[in-house]
């Protein structure tokens, strides 16, 4: 089997829903419109394998959803603790402003000044806005790698240019 190489982790099966085979599926992101609008899901059990998602709603915080061969509640709860990817090339296009977390991580972050931030290791909601985690490497003589925390709003985030590899943002290094 071929597996495609633009995999993303979206969610994991937390159960069954129903008793016609659905699955309760809880999603990493606060909006799961890559796995609403995916036709096929990668899922890690038994193997790594393609299924079929045959049709699927939001339902509260989770996305239930049915899929090709799972016929009954007891297949369901089989596939609890699986992880479901999507293709990265199969997420509903964004507008220009607009950003998949997932295409920030790795991404430099330097302040106005031209100073390096670190890279960004990972994106956080804090309910009002997502915050961006930018690490540095450990410099001589201390102990563990500079984090800084920053709101990903405009007021801070000034660019974000995917093609360069990089955030330009408005905070200093001794924030």
């Amino acid at each position: 089997m071929n597996v495609p190489d633009d995999l993303v982790l979206v969610g994991y099966v937390t159960g069954a829903y129903g008793i016609k085979g659905w699955v309760r599926i809880r999603p990493y992101s606060t909006d799961a419109d890559a796995l609403l609008h995916a036709k096929t899901w990668w899922l890690d059990k038994p193997m790594l394998r393609d299924v079929d998602m045959m049709q699927a709603k939001s339902h509260g915080d989770d996305v239930v959803a049915q899929l090709m061969g799972v016929a009954d509640r007891d297949a369901a709860e089989a596939l609890k603790g699986a992880t479901v990817q999507v293709r990265r090339s199969h997420f509903p296009p964004l507008s220009d402003d607009e950003f998949y977390w997932i295409d920030l991580i790795g991404l430099a972050v330097e302040n106005l000044q031209g100073e390096s931030l670190g890279t960004v290791a990972d994106l956080m909601d804090n309910g009002a806005h997502p915050i961006l985690r930018a690490v540095a490497p450990a410099v001589s003589g201390e102990d563990k790698p500079t984090e800084r925390l920053i709101p990903f709003v405009d007021e801070f985030v000034k660019t974000v240019d995917q093609a360069a590899k990089k955030i330009t943002v408005d905070w200093g290094l001794d924030f």
